[in-house]
């Protein structure tokens, strides 16, 4: 049998999971039959056999398009075991961006669900393309063992090869071609038990795409090593759809961004601490404001199945006040930090041992370290360097090159600091730090964090404009229109109440911030933003959209 030692490739990985838990529960879609270990492997070999016979081989892209369901899984196992290229788009890129993935990559076939075929434009592309239906992946069960068909998984496969090329959606506009190995994807999923053990009955609930390698890398391959179950959901993760399964699915661990713990503190949680004067006025004192989470806190875990001990969040930054609640509350969360191109944890912790607004310490076998530091605040860029880094960007030489210092470390374009303990606090994007008139160094994200904390805004963007520090503000209007319930059946007087109202809010505001934050990071203007902001997949505001 193989050991855990000697898995180098997602082939082996598999093999050595088939091998350990071959009667276990591996996926499914919640509240339906989940698959058993031996039967994904089964699937996993037919789905090879199917590839094979379309003359798919090693080198191949195959492009994955669909929602998460235990079939994504399937036909990225199945793609890379054949020694092929597996290419998975997120469900939210756009008719164009998809239509460049196909001829940037030079796929020969693609795996899509019927929900977002529309969105592949066939029309432009070659004729010869294989289409397969993921959601017909069932049909396979039918190929039987043909004596000219050879075994799909026998061609050598090393550790360098390539598995997985992601395209990103970022901030900066661009979309780029992430070349991760084997040995990318398989450093990852065995150093994370190093952060997060994990047992054989741990079951994981599935709600961000498994195209985003945060995913994929932590909510798919890391319980597959270990023998864990991860459960889909078949509509997206609204609260109706989301409460009655937590109840029923009881997960162990989940994987967030903080967009999701956000909405429910603010609209779920928060109200309920200020809904009375005399709690409202008790919420002010540290005293009874920690106990009050702490109340707060264990109703949030029963909400969430009562058996959750790890809540990852990663993408985005937390907001300061939401963090402050989760620590009182003593909620099992953990805030992790890395990129796409680091395939992608560079830093976490267990949530025994997080530091308030800190990601924690480099992840084994990870070097971090901080180049071109302020000699004041020790602030500068993050590198990284390890065996999850990616290989380069592909078709893109001169790009690969510029991301890598001469001794070899990743360059993140994050900024942070690390304490006297080797912890990594994030300040902010390398681009999108601001310099102030006489060279101060003024971190965006900082100043969105404070705007983000009243509770009359949804979210916020800060950015300079001529010499002037700006702030786009995009208010919770449901907070606003509260407090003119005696005004709802004019439906004029509403909307002037609600201009008026947002108007004065937004002054207010400024007066607010310009008092909390440092003289040089005051903001000249707040402008209304109407509609929500643009995000990518992990709910980072497309920046490059608005400045």
């Amino acid at each position: 049998m193989l050991q855990i030692n000697n898995v180098n490739t997602l082939r082996d990985l598999l093999h050595y999971s088939l091998g350990q838990y071959p009667e276990n529960k591996v996926s499914g879609f919640a509240r339906k039959q989940m698959l058993r270990y031996k039967e994904f492997g089964s699937l996993v070999y037919k789905a090879g056999m199917m590839l094979q016979k379309d003359n798919i081989r090693k080198g191949d892209k195959v492009i994955i398009l669909s929602e998460n369901n235990p079939s994504w899984g399937i036909a990225h196992f199945a793609i890379t075991n054949l020694g092929a290229i597996a290419v998975p788009i997120l469900p939210d890129f756009t008719k164009g961006e998809i239509e460049n993935i196909f001829k940037h990559s030079g796929a020969k076939a693609v795996f899509y669900s019927k929900k977002l075929s529309a969105n592949i434009p066939f029309d432009k592309l070659p004729a010869n393309i294989i289409k397969y239906d993921i959601e017909l992946l069932d049909l396979i069960q039918e190929i039987t063992d043909d004596a000219s068909i050879t075994d799909p998984f026998a061609a050598p496969l090393a550790e360098n090869d390539l598995a997985t090329i992601i395209y990103t959606s970022g901030t900066t506009g661009t979309s780029k071609g992430v070349m991760l190995t084997h040995k990318n994807l398989v450093f990852q999923a065995k150093k994370l038990s190093t952060i997060q053990p994990l047992v054989p009955g741990d079951r994981f609930l599935s709600v961000l795409p498994l195209a985003h390698t945060y995913e994929f890398s932590i909510g798919l391959l890391f319980p597959i090593l270990n023998g864990a179950s991860i459960y889909y959901l078949e509509k997206p993760p609204t609260a109706s759809v989301l409460l009655p399964i937590l109840n029923d699915v009881k997960p162990t661990l989940m994987l967030t961004v903080p967009l999701i713990i956000e909405k429910i503190f603010k609209l779920r949680i928060q109200p309920r601490l200020t809904k009375t004067p005399v709690i409202k006025s008790l919420y002010k004192n540290p005293f009874f404001r920690k106990r009050l989470h702490a109340m707060a806190g264990k109703k949030l875990k029963t909400l969430f199945g009562g058996e959750l001990k790890f809540f990852g969040i990663g993408g985005a930054p937390l907001a300061p006040e939401v963090e402050k609640f989760l620590r009182d509350a003593k909620f099992p969360y953990a805030i992790g930090y890395g990129l796409t191109e680091t395939s992608p944890l560079l830093a976490g912790a267990h949530p025994s041992a997080t530091r308030y607004r800190s990601t924690g310490p480099a992840m084994e076998g990870v070097e971090l370290k901080i180049i071109n530091p302020d000699p004041m605040t020790g602030e500068g860029e993050i590198v990284a360097r390890g065996e999850n880094i990616m290989a380069g960007y592909y078709k893109d030489e001169n790009q690969t090159q510029n991301v890598f210092t001469e001794d070899g470390f990743f360059k993140t374009g994050d900024l942070g600091v690390f304490d006297q303990d080797g912890n990594l606090y994030i300040k902010g994007r390398l681009k999108n730090m601001i310099l102030g008139p006489s060279g101060e160094n003024i971190y965006p994200e900082e100043i969105e964090a404070v705007l983000n904390s009243f509770e009359t805004v949804s979210e916020s963007l800060v950015y300079e404009l001529k010499g002037k520090l700006i702030a786009r503000v995009h208010l919770n209007y449901e907070e606003l229109e509260s407090k003119y319930n005696n005004l709802k059946d004019n439906a004029i007087q509403l909307r002037e109440a609600m201009n008026d109202r947002a108007n004065q809010h937004l002054q207010e505001i400024q007066e607010k911030v310009n008092a909390e934050v440092n003289k040089f990071s005051r903001l000249q203007m707040i402008v209304e933003q109407v509609e929500p902001f643009e995000k990518t997949p992990t709910q980072k505001i497309k920046r490059y959209l608005y400045l």
